[in-house]
């Protein structure tokens, strides 16, 4: 530790995200990544965009990919906030909406950035137990609370709450900001951007990382309420004016654009997950239901850290979370049919 740190910074506990081997040849089902590639169109976008206009600063309001996104979902473009990947959207959301007097609510099972920004933005926050099924139970939640979020589905449980539930969430939680995390809401669930005229409150975001298959370029958008969107303009322009390159919002539009390749590689998606669910189910492991692009499983006779470090000795890499409640489970993403199969010939030498 440096005696030229900030004090508040001896205290931080920075986010672990899922491991990126430097080992080649591993089947790699531990981050959620899109086992497909992005759309062709994608890639034409980004070939057409590298030219000499890289010596100049993007548009700072990213314009054009806000209104694609606009007209995506029938809303209005002053309803849309774009960033570089959910991540820095939910960043600034914590800075702009959650730093009041009573504490932020957010499930105990659910995505592990959440207090890492609570530490790095001083809110203070309290944690609801998931049920004993790992599902949100919104009656825990109408209490005095600076704010609400979740991931629907939740991470890493895959979990999906109901549109209606969330509506009922809505109308009993008034008096603060409730933002619904979507990055894994295209794999069977469905968006609660058709609430936000309602309920001036709600805040949805959503990333293109999983299922536009764009990771790799950081791209993540909230839709809500113009005085939302405001403070996350304010905070934005305090921090960073000119957050996404021209690149990403070329390949944004594009991943848009093209809804046949989304919806085609989507169904693959889903179709794989249905298939490895009813393939782990045989070999005795207890499967959450699962609306994302990953399962939550278990297995009554086998200890998941070691059937984790198994499967990694056998080239593949699933992820494994230390937190005492869910210890005893491994969080697979959903691969090729190809990538499956290795992860069930694996287990399979293993037990």
């Amino acid at each position: 530790m440096s005696r030229f740190w900030s004090p508040f910074v001896h205290k931080l506990e920075p986010y672990v995200p899922g491991e990126q081997p430097k080992i080649a040849n591993l089947t790699k089902l531990n981050t959620n990544e899109n086992p497909y590639g992005p759309s062709p169109k994608v890639l034409d976008a980004l070939k057409q965009a590298i030219n000499d206009d890289l010596r100049l600063y993007p548009d700072p309001d990213s314009s054009k990919l806000k209104q694609t996104i606009a007209d995506y979902y029938d809303v209005e473009t002053n309803q849309v906030f774009v960033g570089n990947g959910s991540d820095e959207v939910l960043a600034h959301i914590f800075n702009a909406l959650f730093q009041h007097d009573f504490p932020l609510l957010f499930p105990d099972i659910t995505y592990s950035f959440y207090p890492v920004y609570c530490q790095l933005y001083q809110i203070n926050y309290q944690t609801i137990p998931l049920t004993e099924q790992f599902e949100i139970d919104i009656n825990n939640y109408p209490q005095k609370n600076g704010g609400i979020i979740f991931p629907n589905p939740n991470a890493p449980t895959s979990r999906l709450l109901a549109l209606t539930e969330i509506e009922q969430l809505l109308q009993n939680n008034t008096d603060s900001v409730v933002v619904i995390d979507e990055a894994y809401i295209d794999f069977g669930g469905e968006t609660a951007i058709s609430l936000i005229d309602k309920y001036p409150n709600l805040l949805v975001t959503q990333t293109l990382s999983k299922s536009r298959s764009l990771a790799n370029l950081r791209i993540g958008f909230a839709i809500g309420h113009v005085d939302l969107i405001e403070a996350l303009v304010r905070v934005k322009d305090s921090f960073n004016s000119y957050p996404m390159s021209s690149l990403a919002v070329n390949a944004g539009i594009e991943a848009f654009n093209d809804q046949n390749y989304f919806e085609l590689t989507n169904k693959k998606i889903i179709t794989s997950r249905q298939q490895l669910v009813q393939d782990l189910v045989l070999l005795g492991f207890e499967v959450l239901p699962s609306f994302a692009n990953f399962v939550f499983v278990t297995h009554p006779q086998y200890d998941a850290e070691e059937l984790s470090a198994g499967l990694r000795q056998q080239g593949v890499i699933v992820r494994h979370f230390k937190h005492t409640r869910i210890s005893h489970f491994l969080r697979i993403t959903i691969g090729t049919s190809e990538q499956n199969h290795q992860l069930m010939r694996a287990l399979k030498m293993l037990m």
